[in-house]
């Protein structure tokens, strides 16, 4: 008798039997006993399913949110198409985090560490999962890796928070640019930008996992107190609210490299095997290459996402919001040639002189 462990909190009781089933040993026979419920399983038949970690069937996985068949229109393309990543671009990401320098900082930083105790208490993360307390945004070793059902769980929570700051700060911009009467210098853009992006990501893994309602109610309560505190934190103070954003990426960053090596030590090996098949959603939205579409590279491409979030809040930050453009989306002089910014590749964010002058 195995009787894994899983938080049936966080999926009914089907998806808990369904969640039993994608982690089953690959034996002839096993039987399990899974928070009361009981099922027996034949190792063919758990292996035939295509999709070898889920907690809905196949079927469901495929027509979660299927686009809905109209008369004329054939298909609706994404308002912000992905640019695409090359491998090289992927692989010189790296977590790191920027110090605090003022009071402010330090308080968006505490404010965000606090944000991940409480991630990691509703996700079910145990204390021998954690990484090393001392470099919590750099460390990306544990004594005891989380499963790909904690991940999942993890991932679609934090996507669901990371989609709003900037839809509410491109928001109060827009409206701030009405009041005013005056151009908004590119910032909205890119801010919608960022959290249509992160939606992607969160409908990307809503395509492998669905949540039970214990889940889809910690997202509802959770959004709406960070919707409310992100808006009201805007209007006093645009600069700690994108340095607070800017080290949420920083986590981010951090989380998903902390996965890309777990399944490169193979200590996830659902996500390991070559023949795991990601979402159609993500092979579209990302343009990834044939050869380059297994789950790792799938985490590589959202976790180069994240890096410039991660890079554009943190240097938004060190910007004047009312006077100064956007320099990611700014055309430069031709002495300034070849000094577009790369946000990507500079996790603490450049400072105002460094782009602006």
């Amino acid at each position: 008798m195995i009787s894994p462990r899983i938080n049936s909190r966080l999926c009914s009781p089907k998806q808990v039997v369904l969640l039993s089933r994608a982690t089953a040993p690959i034996f002839h026979t096993t039987h399990f006993s899974v928070v009361g419920y009981t099922t027996g399983l034949r190792a063919a038949g758990a292996a035939c399913h295509p999709r070898q970690f889920s907690t809905t069937t196949p079927t469901q996985l495929r027509d979660f949110f299927p686009s809905k068949e109209t008369t004329y229109i054939r298909q609706t393309p994404p308002a912000w198409p992905h640019h695409g990543w090359t491998e090289e671009e992927m692989l010189a990401v790296v977590p790191e985090h920027r110090p605090p320098n003022t009071v402010s900082d330090w308080l968006a930083w505490k404010l965000v560490r606090l944000c991940r105790w409480g991630t990691d208490i509703a996700t079910g993360v145990r204390p021998e999962q954690q990484v090393d307390q001392k470099h919590p945004t750099t460390a990306t070793a544990a004594r005891k890796p989380l499963t790909e059902a904690q991940w999942l769980v993890r991932f679609i929570f934090l996507e669901s928070i990371a989609g709003v700051p900037g839809m509410v700060a491109g928001m109060l911009r827009h409206l701030e640019s009405l009041r005013r009467l005056k151009r908004d210098n590119g910032w909205i853009e890119t801010l919608l930008e960022e959290s249509y992006n992160e939606r992607m990501h969160l409908l990307t893994f809503m395509k492998m996992c669905e949540p039970g309602w214990f889940m889809k109610t910690l997202i509802l309560g959770a959004q709406g107190v960070f919707f409310n505190a992100m808006f009201v934190s805007y209007l006093i103070s645009p600069r700690i609210t994108h340095r607070f954003v800017g080290y949420l990426e920083e986590e981010a960053v951090h989380t998903y490299t902390r996965c890309i090596r777990e399944i490169e030590e193979g200590k996830l090996e659902k996500w390991a095997d070559p023949n795991f098949q990601i979402p159609d959603l993500a092979i579209k939205y990302w343009r990834m290459p044939e050869g380059k579409r297994t789950m790792k590279d799938l985490i590589y491409y959202i976790r180069a996402d994240e890096a410039v979030h991660r890079g554009v809040n943190h240097t938004l930050s060190n910007l004047n919001h009312k006077e100064d453009p956007n320099p990611f989306v700014s055309d430069y002089k031709l002495e300034a040639t070849g000094h577009k910014p790369n946000p990507a590749l500079k996790p603490t964010g450049y400072e105002r002189q460094e782009v602006i002058g």
